[in-house]
């Protein structure tokens, strides 16, 4: 017996469902097009098997992509443009004004570009991303081969690429029609309400009513700050989940991000309405939001992923260590060091983040039939060692320590190098756009 494949990895330790499955100790991963063929045991590999392409993973970890749930991909131009300040002071002093004046499609595409680069290098294959002028964002996702769901940002305010409010869902509606006609693999569009302060209930219904119409996932920033549920409960009387259901905005294909100050009225709501949810752990304990039962929504059997946010409240967009931070700050906010297991962080940020997203068939796992997602990470480093159990990658590894990134079948990057496009390029184009940031 024999077979082909384009992709052939081999001798690599073998991690398929983190969180979930222990790793197989000596295995291999074919891959043809852009699919998983088969997954299994080296002794079981059949002799003559011949590949395009093979990758000796020996010494090394091959696992599924990670997901990141939540992202502003583009706000890389303002990493660390303004730290160590409440969210309402560093969104209406400094974020928005700085959005108002330099976000262009320009700076969108390359600035995603950018992030497009730190996440392959750290082992994310697949994100999804909200931010203004989406379309340029989902062009540089495009070129750089992520896997990407890129929806639009709604807001009630003037933004980048629709001056009048009025027209934002109009916007919206032809950002969707755009992605279809163009028909890029791997880049889903989608719709990105940034806040039930920032959005009215009319924008908000006609938005869900938009995403619902194009059958696409509708993003909202929910329950953030003791700020935005105390605005809430007095325009409206109830919290801000509350409110979101009883506008009919929460259902399966809808993804509230942060859920970090939920009762647990709120919490039965989201369950029930099949909710899901990102949390972003060091975004929430940079602008001291607050730590979200994340304990409570598991056992409660909420749909969660794991999400970066964007690099002006991170400031980097490395999963490895968003897991670590998720584990150990469930753990001291509990008392409890039993809290937050590896397994969970492990599998917020791979197959459980791909079922928040709708994912759950295509990517998150190593399994034949699903896309050819997957990353390689080196063990061979003094952090890694001894390798006893994975939950290591939680506690120990980082994003530099992926060697190799592969999405859809191809490899995007390798021994630490980018192949899909010019890295080198891509950074000085966002230098010299921080430098006008400063000059003006």
């Amino acid at each position: 017996m024999s077979f082909a494949c384009d992709l052939l990895i081999i001798n690599g330790t073998i991690l398929t469902e983190p969180g979930l499955k222990a790793p197989l100790p000596d295995g291999y991963v074919a891959i043809q097009s852009d699919t998983i063929t088969a997954v299994g045991a080296m002794a079981e590999l059949p002799p003559q098997t011949s590949a395009r392409q093979t990758i000796d993973a020996r010494g090394d970890l091959v696992m599924p992509g990670l997901v990141n749930g939540h992202c502003h991909a583009a706000m890389t131009l303002f990493r660390g443009l303004a730290d160590d300040l409440p969210l309402m002071d560093w969104l209406q002093k400094h974020i928005f004004p700085a959005e108002a004046r330099f976000v262009s499609k320009e700076m969108a595409y390359w600035c995603s570009k950018l992030a497009a680069a730190e996440m392959i290098l750290s082992g994310t294959t697949t994100v999804a991303d909200s931010y203004f002028l989406e379309e340029a964002a989902a062009k540089a996702f495009h070129d750089s081969g992520m896997r990407a769901i890129v929806a639009q940002g709604i807001i009630d305010f003037p933004a980048p690429g629709v001056p009048d409010p009025a027209k934002n869902i109009e916007a919206a509606e032809a950002f969707i029609k755009t992605c279809q006609e163009q028909g890029r693999k791997r880049i889903t569009p989608a719709i990105f309400c940034h806040s039930p302060y920032t959005c009215s209930a009319k924008t908000l219904r006609f938005a869900k009513t938009l995403a619902a119409e194009q059958t696409c996932k509708f993003f909202i920033h929910l329950a953030e700050t003791h700020h935005e549920v105390k605005q809430i409960h007095e325009q409206h009387g109830m919290s801000p989940v509350q409110y979101l259901h009883n506008l009919h905005l929460l259902d399966h294909n809808t993804v509230a991000v942060h859920c970090v100050h939920l009762s647990d009225e709120d919490i039965s709501i989201l369950k029930h309405s099949a909710t899901a949810v990102i949390t972003c752990p060091e975004s929430n304990m940079k602008l001291a939001s607050g730590i979200a039962p994340i304990p409570k929504m598991l056992a409660a059997g909420i749909s969660l992923g794991l999400g970066s946010d964007g690099c002006a409240s991170n400031n980097d967009l490395d999963l490895f260590g968003e897991m670590d931070s998720l584990a150990k700050l469930h753990k001291v906010a509990n008392l409890d060091p039993t809290v937050m297991p590896a397994s969970q962080a492990l599998r917020l940020a791979t197959s459980g983040g791909a079922e928040a997203l709708g994912l759950g068939e295509s990517t998150g796992r190593l399994a034949p039939g699903l896309k050819a997602d997957c990353i390689i990470l080196n063990l061979d480093a003094p952090h890694l060692t001894p390798f006893h159990h994975h939950d290591l990658l939680v506690y120990g590894a980082k994003g530099s320590d992926v060697r190799t990134s592969i999405i859809d079948g191809v490899v995007v990057m390798h021994e630490r190098q980018i192949l899909a496009f010019d890295q080198a390029e891509t950074m000085a184009h966002v230098r010299k756009l921080a430098t006008a940031l400063h000059s003006r």
